[in-house]
């Protein structure tokens, strides 16, 4: 069963920052009923309101009310907070509600959660995105997606409001473990572009010949497109990632790699920058700043 234009679902929504504004802005943008969840964590929800959406400072009248819950928070500890707390989602869903977590997390966690909600008659998938809060507020996010794929189906109409590119990845729990997987290799290269651009820096090598030199080259890659208005003016705004996140991301995807067994030396190496980066920097500081700090870091 999908839904048809004429068959909307309600979407009720818990994470309205810099992904989940733009998500959120797609999805009323495309006619659904839309209740959000008030937080102080959320970006500004005036626009939401006056295309349409309500608000609600509780999780529970939230699930009470919507048919489909997108949850885009930080975290695996703040899923579970959000699902279980008391007068939390769970005290308040509906028998027959898909739960959509657009968050990175364990997957082993996400595992669990899943077995717990299905026990209620509630279904889950992950849906975890990549790219920035640009193509999110452009509705061109990439999604992975782990879940039943009768229920993908489901919602694929829903997920297809805001994002360009969606891979059915298997089974719950898939998802997330693409999308740690996929940060691994944006963050591990960020990592290696940045300590290489702070040694350019010390070396009196201009970014622009830094910049010709590597882009034509071996470093030529996304990643080095989201760095170069920083490298060529400071200007962050290509790359707004906190660095604090790319720090919980690395420490999830050596804890998957510990859980299932797999070589994870390289990546201790990265979250190790990042522990170091996260100590030192502002807790607002994005990744793009990781060439500053390391600058600093060798004087």
């Amino acid at each position: 069963m999908t839904f048809s234009e004429a068959e909307m679902k309600k979407v009720g929504m818990v994470g309205i920052g810099l992904m989940g504004h733009g998500i959120a802005s797609n999805i009323v943008k495309h006619g659904h009923s839309m209740i959000l969840f008030e937080h102080p964590g959320n970006q500004p929800l005036d626009g939401l309101r006056e295309a349409g959406a309500t608000t609600t400072p509780s999780l529970k009248e939230l699930a009470a009310a919507a048919d489909i819950i997108i949850l885009c928070v930080t975290g695996t500890p703040e899923v579970e907070d959000v699902l279980f707390r008391k007068e939390g989602l769970l005290e308040g869903v509906k028998p027959g509600t898909i739960i959509i977590d657009c968050s990175t997390a364990i997957p082993s966690s996400t595992q669990r959660i899943a077995v717990e909600v299905e026990k209620i008659g509630v279904r889950f998938i992950d849906a975890p995105m990549t790219r920035t809060p640009k193509e999110a507020a452009e509705g061109r996010l990439n999604l992975t997606v782990g879940g039943d794929r009768e229920v993908f189906e489901t919602v694929k109409p829903l997920l297809q409001c805001y994002a360009e590119n969606i891979v059915f990845a298997g089974p719950v729990g898939s998802g997330h473990q693409l999308k740690l997987i996929h940060n691994f290799v944006s963050l591990g290269f960020s990592a290696v572009l940045a300590e290489a651009a702070a040694c350019a820096e010390r070396a009196d090598i201009s970014s622009d010949v830094f910049l010709e030199v590597v882009g034509k080259g071996g470093g030529n890659s996304v990643v080095l497109d989201r760095f170069r208005p920083f490298l060529e003016t400071r200007d962050r705004t290509g790359f707004r990632f906190y660095i604090s996140n790319a720090l919980k991301d690395m420490t999830y995807y050596t804890t998957m790699a510990r859980e299932s067994g797999a070589m994870h030396d390289n990546a201790e190496s990265v979250r190790h920058t990042y522990e170091l980066a996260s100590k030192a920097a502002d807790p607002k500081a994005t990744v793009p700043d990781l060439v500053e700090i390391l600058v600093k870091g060798q004087s």
